[in-house]
């Protein structure tokens, strides 16, 4: 099958196309960079004539496209919200009218804002943003907004209720809502992947955008100690950028036997959580130095704790990650 892949010349895109090609697929893929080894359409996924260009002869979406990351400040909120929704909002209205029915997103676990917590006394709740004042005092753990006591942590389901905490996860939301918007007008099909901390080959480096991997191994790289923002205790999901294109490709070949007019959302992350210091060590360990430093610095807009259950990813669509975490730290090490 012909399959558009907007940002097909990104980070994950390029793995995307390179996990469609090896199932059999002929992805085109549309982005502002040229790409040489598949068919390719330079173009902002902005552009009206370009999408409607790439989508010629394509019977599926894969978009990708997008500005990450949660960015430098607030000033980066109209360029976040164009190129995240407008853009996917063209693409949509350019699959209509092309009549393509089948749409694979990539969404973000940024939606959920903090992860899951439980309270000794009053069970699941849902703790608010995290006071200024308690993270200049270096306290970083949420606490329950009834009482006040510390919570447990836990993984978060597809049926958690958004919270979005930045302008980035408010766009990935959004993106979602347009989606399941198309779906419902065009009797179209779309599966939202909510990909978690994804790290690999490829990974932009030395950017305000990247992600935390990246800052990371910049750092060494450079002789520097990775500098670990917080305690280090942070709990995230980190998966690796294969087994995140093998996701795209499962999925792209399930939506087109469901029933039409739905999105469906899926956690997408390796379900072994993992703090940012064990990123860190992990890292620091297979470069061979040097030692990460815990810095207590934060940023506004930051979560604790955000992991995935990706249980129903797996049930439904019988996919399962590969790359183990040791595994894959050794190798973006390198």
């Amino acid at each position: 099958m012909r399959v558009l892949v907007t940002g097909g010349a990104g980070f994950i895109g390029t793995h995307v196309v390179a996990a469609l090609a090896a199932r059999g697929h002929e992805p085109v893929v549309l982005d502002l960079r040229p790409f040489p080894s598949a068919e390719s359409v330079r173009g902002d996924v902005r552009d009206r004539e370009a999408v409607a260009g790439a989508l010629r002869g394509a019977g599926a979406v894969c978009h990708q496209a997008a500005m990450v990351g949660l960015g430098k400040d607030f000033a980066d909120a109209p360029e976040y919200v164009g190129v995240n929704d407008l853009g996917t909002a063209v693409l949509l209205a350019a699959m209509a009218e092309a009549g393509v029915r089948d749409l694979v997103l990539a969404g973000s676990m940024v939606v959920y804002g903090e992860g899951r917590y439980d309270c000794p006394e009053h069970g699941r709740v849902r703790p608010g943003p995290r006071p200024v004042a308690a993270l200049e005092a270096g306290r970083f753990e949420p606490g329950c907004p009834l009482c006040g006591r510390e919570l447990t942590p836990g993984p978060v389901d597809e049926d958690a209720p958004p919270d979005p905490r930045n302008v980035y996860a408010a766009t990935k939301l959004a993106q979602e809502h347009l989606a399941a918007a198309w779906a419902r007008a065009t009797d179209g099909r779309a599966v939202a992947l909510r990909y978690h901390n994804v790290y690999g080959p490829g990974m932009p480096r030395d950017t305000p955008y990247a992600g935390v991997a990246s800052f990371f191994r910049s750092a060494l790289q450079r002789g520097e100690p990775p500098r670990v923002f917080e305690d280090g205790r942070q709990r995230r999901d980190f998966v690796h950028v294969r087994d995140v294109a093998a996701a795209n490709a499962v999925a792209l070949e399930a939506v087109r036997g469901r029933a039409p007019g739905l999105l469906t959302a899926y956690n997408t992350g390796s379900g072994t959580p993992h703090t940012v210091g064990d990123l860190a060590a992990a890292l620091a360990a297979a470069h061979g130095g040097p030692e990460p430093v815990v810095t207590g610095e934060f940023r506004l807009g930051d979560v604790r704790h955000i992991t995935a259950d990706s249980g129903r990813l797996r049930a439904e669509l019988g996919w399962k990650p590969e790359v183990g975490f040791a595994e894959g730290m050794r190798e973006f090490a390198r």
